[in-house]
């Protein structure tokens, strides 16, 4: 039964921007905030870092045109964050939002985050197992990352399935699920969408009819970033010795450049490389949920035309409550 502040009538409306890196997002976030007085509140799990600008395409000041962003750069890059700890602060950010009488405009390509916020998934409270994540890390650099996919197998089929090997951190988080709770990650996330969504939500997908289209965009904004100063930002980075740059698409390519076993040349194609898979992978999470509405952004003459196909689809969303 959905509970009086669940109606549909009293929950907050979110219009969400979602798609592949280099697709636009942030800039139909804030050409969309400004024609519906909203404000945006970043679903990147990379943008939340400080000291990680360039290589995360953060907006800048002039990008954002005077439009208020939230969750962006708030984090030390040694600082655990879990997707628990975004839930709760896009919670507390989007009712800030929406208390003031504007509309909260979630935007990114993190899906984790988009997924778990619109749909209020319930996290549990067990506690970490630093050591027991030590462990299983030392162990995938001695023995693969394989050797934990086959154990994740084995206890739950159904995330094994789901995560991918390249994403080591949610591989060993599933496994420490399990460990320490005896519940799997699937289990619980079955269990965390009991409660029903406080949100009322339109979410916008940005893709291409053509692949090389999109796949030009990624190779051009790497070349930006480049001239930009990522090469340093990344050295600074990763004399931190933080993981989390170590593991970050546009940092861990200069690992091997630093040490002398490769070219610039080199890290940039494999920058280039990494962000077009990832691309990918964004995209196939994305299109698994139906309620996206997906619009092609070459399918429009210039980004004039996309802000109005955008329009219409959070007119209607609005006369419909």
């Amino acid at each position: 039964m959905i509970s009086k502040a669940t109606k549909m009538e009293e929950r907050i409306p979110v219009a969400a921007v979602v798609g592949p890196t280099a697709s636009g997002k942030s800039w139909l976030a804030v050409e969309l905030a400004l024609r519906y007085d909203g404000e945006v509140v970043s679903a990147d799990s990379m943008q939340i870092y400080t000291g990680m600008t360039i290589g995360t395409a953060k907006p800048t000041v002039d990008e954002m045109r005077g439009v208020p962003h939230h969750l962006i750069d708030f984090v030390d890059p040694h600082t655990p964050f879990s997707v628990a700890d975004y839930v709760k602060l896009a919670a507390q950010c989007v009712a800030d939002v929406h208390a003031r009488g504007r509309l909260p405009i979630l935007a990114g390509g993190t899906g984790l985050y988009v997924r778990s916020f619109l749909q209020n998934l319930q996290f549990t409270k067990e506690d970490r197992d630093d050591a027991l994540r030590a462990a299983l890390k030392k162990r995938a650099e001695e023995e693969g990352v394989q050797v934990l996919m086959d154990e994740l197998r084995c206890i739950d089929p159904e995330s094994a399935a789901r995560l991918h090997p390249n994403n080591l951190g949610r591989v060993i988080r599933a496994i420490e699920i399990y460990r320490t709770t005896g519940q799997t990650m699937t289990q619980q996330i079955a269990h965390s969408r009991r409660e029903p969504s406080p949100y009322n939500a339109c979410v916008i997908g940005l893709d291409f009819l053509d692949r090389d289209k999109l796949y030009a965009r990624i190779n051009r904004r790497v070349d930006e970033m480049l001239d930009a100063g990522l090469e340093e930002e990344a050295r600074q980075s990763l004399a931190q010795s933080a993981s989390t740059a170590r593991q970050a698409i546009g940092y861990k390519e200069w690992i091997p450049y630093f040490q002398g076993a490769c070219t610039r040349d080199e890290v940039a194609e494999n920058i280039k490389r990494e962000t077009r898979r990832y691309a990918k992978r964004q995209l196939t999470w994305f299109r698994r949920d139906e309620g996206v509405h997906w619009l092609h952004v070459d399918d429009y003459p210039d980004g004039a035309a996309l802000v109005s196909a955008a329009q219409v689809i959070l007119d209607e969303w609005r006369d419909n409550g």
